[in-house]
């Protein structure tokens, strides 16, 4: 019996586009849909330039499969961990892997309720862009936020009308594949590390990444502004 197809994937020109897809389900997730992902981020950084993650159907992610759940952990705590403990490898792939990726969000975009504890790296990632106050407090009460809030709290970084979240994304990566891969490749996996360093650790660290990505790609685009043959940056 073939396993069940619960992530697509396709290579748009320089761009992988992953999609969730259970949409019957809200595309929660379970072990089937965290093994077909890294798989999909693992080729994604291998042939494109930029990734986007999006949900078929009318919602982005509703979190853990509840019925999975429910049916794995019916003695609560177990000696044995129903996923593999490094299982936020999944998501720390996309998130320091080779490639930038872009969220496109719709619909039900929620995770850690129900009484168990938000995972997936959640309390560590989202919460140092949400501050740990917010974060404590949508812990505690179950708070959804509103696509604005979210907006105003640096969760996302755009709101566009509904059913305009791939198109804004697509947007979002071409412009991003534009960039040296190096550079992509740096700024993916270095902010967030200078992050959780101190203030001169950062500084060092910051000194050594900029002389990494330094490469004859980078000295060429360097003369093309100097040559103006460049494309001008311009504002929004």
């Amino acid at each position: 019996m073939s396993e069940e197809q619960t992530v697509t994937y396709e290579l748009e020109g320089d761009i992988a586009l992953v999609g969730l897809n259970r949409p019957d389900k809200r595309n929660c997730f379970n072990p089937t849909v965290m093994k077909q992902l890294r798989e999909a981020i693992d080729r994604a950084g291998e042939e494109a330039k930029c990734g986007i993650i999006f949900g078929h159907g009318d919602n982005f992610c509703a979190g853990l499969d509840l019925r999975w759940a429910a049916e794995n952990w019916k003695t609560g705590r177990s000696e044995r961990l129903p996923f593999p403990f490094n299982r936020n490898t999944y998501f720390e792939a996309m998130a320091r892997g080779n490639i930038p990726f872009i969220a496109a969000l719709h619909g039900a975009t929620l995770g850690g309720t129900r009484g168990i504890f938000i995972g997936g790296g959640g309390s560590v990632r989202v919460a140092r862009l949400l501050g740990f106050a917010r974060m404590q407090d949508m812990m505690l009460t179950g708070r959804v936020l509103k696509p604005d809030d979210a907006e105003r709290y640096g969760i996302v970084q755009y709101v566009v009308p509904k059913g305009q979240a791939m198109a804004k994304a697509k947007e979002l990566a071409l412009n991003i594949c534009k960039n040296a891969p190096l550079s992509n490749f740096a700024i993916t996996n270095s902010l967030p590390r200078i992050q959780d360093m101190s203030y001169d650790d950062g500084l060092f660290f910051e000194r050594m990444v900029a002389e990494y990505t330094r490469s004859p790609e980078s000295i060429e685009r360097m003369h093309q502004f100097l040559d103006k043959t460049a494309a001008r940056v311009r504002p929004e």
